[in-house]
């Protein structure tokens, strides 16, 4: 029998995150060897609510394999089956778990770039237009596995702990949790309706841009799970300033150590790493919008506060706020283009502030309305 808190996950996903209909489409994809668990009672969950589940498998060593062996054709090629999937799917759910985080470590940082390039014109864009559209949810999660756990500097049991109350799989009803944190966002959504410019203060980032008429989002576990974020897309061309992310950037795998940027008229014009720097440079030069910001986010879930090496719980960290390079999200107005999106975080601390138009929006460790 699985965990109960398993399957509160999986009841969470299945009725809040995606509300599966009957004859709902919906794919499943991830680790077998890391997240079977999960993946069977979502696949249940789908089932028992009447939609039309399917697996997509996956795994950090067929992702070894493939990039160690495709030709630079094999790594563009996209199937045509994905003409059906990105016009009829209706669910997608991603549940990352690994057997091995390195895998990829040290694997040439072009052919991923290759391939996120690829599957980032073919695919991305029109999914997230029907996700803006309403015809498609999606929601990304985790599954807490030995890999992650070791990652995290914790036990499994202390990680499955961790996870499960970022979750709200730890009390008797995640649905009400969310929606109670969903409700307390939309104050500081209200807040922000219609205001202009952002000015972010501490002693790792003194940076400025524009939010004029961009809309900020509420994150409360219908797209992630965990959540706990409030987000938008910064005018293109208005960031100036710098900024030092005071966590490990991490993507595909790679970690990079003390990013610093520059940005001057929205672009990166200078950027800097302890560790990984080629793999950065890398990156930013992806394509033409990989050098501006495509989100800015703000983390409001004061439940996760340690960095575990996961972007889906670090990016949520109450009294964090993130910068996205890449990809923007439509529904925010954002413009930005680009087959990446790489979400880099930075602890505000006590001294860190937030002000828009020249209020304080964050200060003092704390949100100024919920204070």
């Amino acid at each position: 029998m699985a965990d109960i808190r398993v399957t509160k996950l999986a009841k969470l996903i299945t009725n809040y995150c995606l509300k599966v209909k009957k004859n709902d489409w919906v794919s499943i994809s991830g680790d077998f060897g890391a997240s079977r668990e999960l993946i069977h009672e979502v696949y249940r969950e789908i089932l028992r609510a009447g939609g039309i589940p399917f697996i997509v498998p996956g795994g950090s060593d067929l992702e070894e394999i493939y990039y160690k062996e495709a030709s630079e054709q094999q790594l563009k090629w996209i199937s045509p089956l994905l003409e059906d999937y990105k016009d009829n799917l209706n669910g997608l759910v991603n549940i990352y778990g690994t057997t091995n985080t390195a895998a990829l470590n040290n694997i040439d940082p072009t052919k991923q770039q290759i391939r996120a390039k690829a599957v980032g014109e073919a695919i991305m864009p029109h999914l997230m237009k029907r996700e803006t559209e309403g015809k498609l949810r999606g929601v990304v999660t985790l599954f807490p596995c030995p890999a992650l756990a070791q990652d995290a500097e914790m036990s499994l049991s202390e990680y499955e702990d961790f996870v499960y109350k970022a979750m709200f799989c730890d009390k008797e009803d995640p649905k009400a949790e969310w929606e109670k944190l969903g409700q307390k966002q939309q104050i500081l959504l209200d807040w922000l309706n219609g205001k202009e410019q952002v000015e972010i203060h501490g002693e790792h980032v003194d940076i400025s841009f524009s939010i004029k008429g961009r809309t900020f989002i509420t994150a409360d576990g219908k797209s992630n799970m965990p959540d706990g974020e409030i987000y938008s897309g910064p005018v293109e061309d208005s960031a100036e300033g710098h900024v030092e992310f005071t966590y490990p950037a991490i993507e595909d795998g790679r970690v990079v150590e003390n990013v610093q940027l520059e940005f001057e008229k929205g672009k990166v014009v200078r950027a800097r790493a302890d560790k990984n720097q080629e793999f950065l440079e890398t990156m930013i030069a992806t394509d033409a919008g990989s050098c501006y910001l495509g989100e800015f986010g703000i983390g409001t879930n004061f439940g996760i506060q340690r960095f575990t090496k996961q972007i889906l719980f670090d990016e949520k960290i109450g009294g964090t706020f993130h910068l996205a390079l890449g990809n923007g999200f439509p529904e925010t107005g954002s413009l930005n283009k680009s087959s990446i999106h790489w979400d880099m975080i930075c602890a505000l601390g006590k001294d860190g502030e937030i002000m828009v138009d020249g209020e304080a929006l964050f200060k003092n460790g704390n949100f100024v309305l919920w204070a």
